[in-house]
């Protein structure tokens, strides 16, 4: 059976084979309550974000997880997405929103995870 670790590793470089930019994965489990994981992904559109989505999905459905909620932070849904896994969240970002709220840097006491390095 796969740890959650091994599960937010899956869907990292699972973001990262569908082209998604710069992919990060941060354990924050000693700094909050409601999440371990938190992924981090720059897309580069609407189209590109909703690939990504139906990917994560489809792993959700493979994998015994569930959706808890899908949040656009924009109303066109282009800038900010975000997946509620329970304990993993995914965030689909525009260049410019990753950029305005800076996530790697307000959750920067996090354990940044080199989910390439880390073992299959």
């Amino acid at each position: 059976m796969k740890t959650l670790e091994q599960k937010a590793i899956e869907i990292a470089k699972l973001m990262e084979d569908g082209k998604g930019k710069d992919v990060k994965l941060i354990n924050i489990r000693e700094l909050n309550s409601w999440a371990d994981y938190f992924i981090i992904v720059t897309v580069t559109s609407s189209t590109h974000w909703q690939g990504l989505a139906k990917q994560i999905k489809e792993y959700i459905k493979d994998n015994d997880l569930e959706i808890h909620l899908t949040n656009k932070k924009s109303p066109d849904g282009d800038d900010w997405n975000l997946i509620d896994i329970g304990p993993i969240v995914v965030h689909l970002m525009s260049d410019a929103a990753r950029e305005f709220y800076d996530l790697e840097k307000l959750w920067h006491a996090g354990t940044f995870i080199d989910f390439n390095e880390s073992q299959e």
